[in-house]
């Protein structure tokens, strides 16, 4: 059976927004997943012509920075995805996928330049303790009495299920933390055959992860995930995510009573080395009506931060920068660099031999349970559908096959007959195909 282009496409698109159903659970009312890994880098270090690594978490803000980081570039290799690149160094999905709008997030090919979004507008809140800006995902941390700021991509509440707005704390740290399931999540997964229990013990499969921290707000939490793939996206039931190796270093940093701000700043505005930025968003879907009011203040500040250096703002090239909301900082007085320019001028990067947490495939054998889908007369699409198995929470094992001029997935090895229908229930519910489980031929 072919499945056209539309459908397929259709298929991605739900699974990337609504397939990771799951990504969070809740902890009272809602609750959400998270791993990470960061490693400061106090330099560049320069490589055959590139850099070698580049800071994407930690950063000084002495003498009050409003613009820290770099652009940056890097080639990709063949069946590389921009979520693989973007957990290596340190974005969410969104970052990546809005700042490469011509790429094909689940389907890269050798030597595609790759722009890395690493340069971060601070958002407009004080500089203590958490500043989470919903608008970029994106936290903020500011340890006491240093002027450096650590910053994570964080996974949020999805459209009815937002992560709230104003000051809170930490209330408390847990590690191992058991998962409360609640009943309606009890109800979803039970309607999709794969039943949980009421109260789901630390392990790969809790969808908090292995850290989690309490909010002041009832119900919400900022955690760790099992289900990376989901960070820099809306996918929760309300609470903040980190990929596992972020959330574990954070959890280190901060203390119970820790102050946390969250906020919605899809305009950012800031000065850096005499050049006045803009870095745009689109509003979240919540606040997309207040979108031209948003603008307009963004306007009135930008004329306001001019004014103070008796700077002239290119009015062209603030409306540009509105348009593409994609999320790079850009200088906006006459005579700056265009967006361009930006991307000719940013830092290659050398890519490293492995990616961090890249999804490996395991070797099938005809002794293992494994899943057919339907076939595809497109190679492209029947890629993009393995990539999004191997991203998945836990990941599915999925290569591509071909034979005969026809394309499938065959997604395996499973341990078992019960380990196998689930897979391809979910398989079903979030792309909607139709598949085919396969028995072992040797035992």
């Amino acid at each position: 059976m072919f499945f056209a282009k539309s459908r397929i496409d259709y298929s991605l698109h739900k699974v990337t927004f609504l397939g990771l159903l799951f990504v969070c659970g809740a902890w009272l009312l809602s609750g959400c997943q998270t791993l990470s890994f960061t490693t400061e880098h106090p330099e560049n270090l320069v490589f055959e012509g590139r850099a070698e690594t580049i800071e994407s978490h930690v950063f000084s803000i002495a003498g009050q920075r409003e613009v820290v980081g770099v652009l940056a570039t890097v080639e990709s290799r063949q069946n590389d995805t921009l979520s693989d690149l973007a957990r290596h160094f340190g974005l969410g999905y969104t970052d990546i996928t809005i700042a490469n709008p011509e790429l094909d997030a689940w389907a890269l090919d050798d030597n595609q330049q790759v722009l890395l979004p690493l340069q971060f507008i601070l958002p407009e809140a004080p500089r203590n303790g958490i500043v989470l800006n919903l608008a970029n995902m994106r936290m903020f941390y500011y340890p006491k009495a240093e002027h450096r700021v650590l910053t994570y991509p964080v996974g949020i509440g999805r459209d009815g299920w937002n992560t709230p707005l104003g000051a809170t704390k930490i209330v408390a740290k847990k590690v191992n933390p058991a998962w409360t399931v609640p009943e309606s999540i009890h109800r979803e997964h039970h309607l999709s055959g794969d039943p949980l229990p009421k109260i789901m013990p630390s392990g790969p499969d809790n969808p908090l992860g292995y850290y989690a921290m309490p909010l002041g707000f009832s119900g919400y939490l900022i955690h760790g995930t099992n289900k990376p793939y989901g960070i820099g996206m809306q996918v929760s039931h309300g609470c903040v995510q980190l990929y596992p190796e972020d959330v574990e270093v954070l959890f280190d940093q901060v203390n119970v009573g820790t102050d946390v701000r969250i906020v919605h700043q899809p305009y950012l505005a800031g000065w850096d080395e005499g050049e006045l930025y803009v870095e745009a968003h689109q509003p979240l879907q919540k606040w997309a009506k207040q979108t031209k009011q948003l603008q307009k203040a963004l306007l009135n500040r930008l004329e306001k931060l001019a004014a103070e250096k008796n700077a002239v703002v290119d009015w062209h090239r603030v409306e540009d920068v509105l348009q593409r909301a994609d999320g790079v900082p850009t200088p906006v007085l006459q005579a700056s660099l265009d967006a361009s320019a930006l991307v000719a001028q940013a830092i290659k990067i050398q890519r490293p031999q492995q990616l961090f947490g890249q999804p490996s495939v395991r070797e099938l054998t005809e002794a293992d349970w494994s899943i057919v889908t339907a076939g595809f007369s497109s190679e492209i699409d029947a890629q993009k559908l393995a990539a999004m198995l191997n991203h998945q929470g836990p990941q599915m094992p999925a290569r591509k096959v071909e034979k005969d001029g026809v394309f499938q997935v065959v997604v395996g090895p499973f341990k078992n007959k019960k380990e196998t229908n689930l897979a391809a229930k979910r398989i079903q519910n979030d792309f909607d195909l139709d598949v085919t489980t396969v028995k072992p031929q040797k035992r």
